[in-house]
């Protein structure tokens, strides 16, 4: 009984990681039952970068990946539907919406004050990092266009390669379940509106139990091992960080994932905000890799453009918000501390940041 009483926390947190996985999934379907194809809408009617940026913004936030909106525009650029130019504000805004997910999660900390400012803090420095890099390079990219210039550039070089198809582990695993719980609730639901909302609401409940579950279980047996892991291999250095968050999100293809994960650690006090965010930049490179296969698969010029736009984004992020990262670890402080008596707050955030303002932005403009 002693060896198996060993295994049996690395067990449980596995299976709660999977579960965690699994609705991260299943959050995305939700969405998408009600979402994609109003988003694909949406696309087509980009007038203006602002308009741009916002409906990458709410598009991404319903569809619960940066991923997905941008093999979508990316496809609609290899279509001749969008142009580069217009796309490239899409692309912004799909690297705000997608920094919802650790948001959502961090909810789940709610009901314990301080554990839940340390992890909205936490889950919203990767909002904070996009919307900064946004606000410096947006006009820039109106008035100069730095990033299409440089995707231009290093596309022309790779005209006419042609990629290979990749399919992420995390999907390989998850997506079974996930379709089988899709194709269930098609027979049960002839409304798709009415399933997603289901799902929603359902995956919410499942996400909230797993991440106490996952809270428990590092508190016990395994913090003192994950904060050993963490210390002394992951985040002992900048680039050692930035390079696990590339690599990790890169081959999970979904920096909402890969984020959102540490949600928990930072709640517990494993990791501390300055350590996760090289992480979390190292993220946003690496969620770039799904549209550069999408591209490279096409081989259109225009859509491998537009995918290294994206990449090219990232990277000039990094190259300004690296060394300047106390500003957005400044600002989700101070929107954590402002959770800390209103916890409401980070609801309000929510809601405004990703759906409302947006929406009704997309309605002035």
């Amino acid at each position: 009984m002693g060896p198996l009483k060993k295994l049996l926390p690395p067990l449980r947190f596995l299976a709660v990681l999977y579960l965690f996985f699994l609705c991260i999934e299943l959050i995305g379907c939700g969405f998408k039952c009600f979402g994609e194809g109003w988003a694909q809408g949406l696309f087509s009617l980009t007038h203006s970068p602002i308009v741009g940026l916002l409906i990458g913004v709410l598009s991404t936030s319903l569809m619960q990946s940066s991923s997905s909106t941008t093999s979508i525009v990316v496809g609609l650029v290899g279509g001749g539907t969008l142009g580069v130019t217009q796309a490239i504000p899409i692309v912004m805004g799909a690297n705000i919406g997608t920094t919802i997910t650790n948001s959502i999660v961090a909810l789940g900390h709610i009901q314990r004050r301080k554990e839940f400012v340390l992890a909205f803090s936490g889950a919203t420095v990767h909002d904070f990092f996009n919307m900064c890099t946004v606000v410096v390079l947006l006009p820039l990219e109106v008035m100069f266009h730095p990033i299409e210039k440089t995707a231009t550039l290093i596309s022309g070089l790779l005209v006419g390669m042609e990629g290979t198809s990749f399919q992420s582990p995390f999907k390989m695993i998850v997506m079974p379940v996930a379709a089988a719980i899709r194709d269930f609730g098609e027979q049960v639901f002839h409304s798709k509106e009415l399933l997603g909302a289901t799902v929603l609401v359902l995956t919410l409940v499942m996400l909230i139990f797993a991440l106490a579950q996952m809270v428990k279980i590092m508190r016990g047996a395994l913090a003192a091992k994950l904060e050993v892991l963490i210390d002394q291999y992951v985040f002992t250095s900048t680039l050692r960080a930035l390079l696990f968050g590339m690599l990790v999100t890169a081959v999970v293809q979904s920096s909402s994932v890969t984020c959102s994960l540490m949600v928990p650690l930072l709640g517990v006090g494993i990791v501390k905000m300055e350590q996760i965010f090289p992480y979390v930049v190292g993220a946003n490179i690496g969620t770039t890799v799904t549209a550069l296969l999408a591209s490279l698969v096409t081989g259109n010029p225009a859509a491998l453009t537009l995918a290294f736009a994206h990449l090219v984004f990232n990277l000039f992020g990094m190259a300004i918000f690296l060394p300047l990262r106390k500003i957005p670890i400044f600002l989700a402080n101070w929107l954590g501390n402002a959770t800390a008596k209103r916890r409401w707050v980070a609801l309000v955030y929510v809601l405004l940041a990703f759906f409302v303002v947006p929406g009704i932005l997309i309605l002035v403009f």
